[in-house]
């Protein structure tokens, strides 16, 4: 038997949730997204908050018996952190009508199959590729629930797989498939790597984009998340991968600047000046 108990002097409640994060980051950057989940009837005033945001909540069921799903992460003074989650409103995500969502989201550019519950991921998938929607598959911490059968069956759906380097890790090792493997059946594999950069392997090529630097480190939470909504903000404007990942890289610095995961500014001459100073050249135009 184990039994473990903590001090945790500070607590904070945040908002978050991974669709709700990208979504935050995005938004802010200029871009539309929708979200396409479910919650539970403690969101009310969560709601109101996304849609303040000038995000799409069209595709949101809420629940009244209920709650919506949390996390309960403990953060040390290293940024390392146990998480314990409660699902919640989120087993009961594939319940939507995805074929709806799909009619009403005619316009979109990307969507992006984030950690959801195991049946929303796989019928989301399906559901993107079916209305040829391009889509980026990143399983995150709901990695663990799939089978290699059933993840190699969602990256031939997918145009491009986004994962840190532990969760690569792991889905080359459930999958059979090595870094290269992957990477022929997608458009793009971005695999992140903290302090050490990302990696981009695209059309036969791989490509190294170094870490930007941090300001000051409050808060790891949904650095990932604000990577993402980088990303599809300049793949909504027609970037290339490379490009997009150097966005993702600078919103993920200013990220962890803040606690929690939608409390962080997006200024425009902010991340202008950041990323001149980072990668020694104009952000594209393109990018505002």
């Amino acid at each position: 038997m184990l039994n473990v108990a903590f001090l945790t002097p500070q607590l904070q409640r945040q908002d978050g949730g991974c669709a709700a994060n990208i979504a935050y980051t995005l938004a802010k950057l200029g871009g539309w997204a929708r979200l396409l989940g479910s919650v539970g009837q403690d969101a009310t005033d969560y709601l109101a908050r996304l849609a303040s945001y000038g995000i799409d909540l069209g595709s949101v069921q809420q629940l009244t018996d209920c709650y919506s799903a949390q996390a309960f992460i403990t953060t040390d003074t290293e940024a390392n952190q146990i998480t314990a989650f409660h699902p919640g409103a989120m087993n009961k995500a594939h319940e939507l009508d995805v074929r709806q969502a799909m009619i009403d989201c005619k316009s979109c550019a990307w969507g992006i199959v984030a950690p959801n519950g195991k049946q929303a991921m796989i019928e989301h998938a399906a559901a993107f590729a079916q209305a040829g929607l391009p889509f980026i598959f990143d399983p995150g911490q709901g990695l663990p629930m799939f089978s290699g059968e059933e993840l190699l069956s969602l990256i031939k759906l997918a145009d491009a797989l986004i994962l840190n380097d532990y969760e690569a890790s792991m889905l080359m090792q459930k999958t059979g498939l090595d870094e290269a493997a992957l990477a022929s059946e997608l458009k793009a594999l971005v695999i992140t790597r903290g302090a050490e950069g990302s990696r981009l392997l695209e059309q036969g090529r791989a490509i190294e984009i170094k870490a930007a630097p941090a300001q000051q480190v409050v808060d790891p939470t949904g650095c990932g998340d604000a990577f993402r909504g980088a990303v599809l903000y300049a793949l909504s404007k027609a970037c290339s991968w490379e490009d997009a990942i150097m966005l993702g890289t600078i919103l993920g610095a200013i990220k962890v600047g803040y606690a929690g995961a939608q409390n962080h500014p997006v200024d425009r001459h902010e991340v202008k000046r950041r990323w001149s100073e980072h990668f020694g050249d104009s952000m594209p135009e393109e990018l505002g």
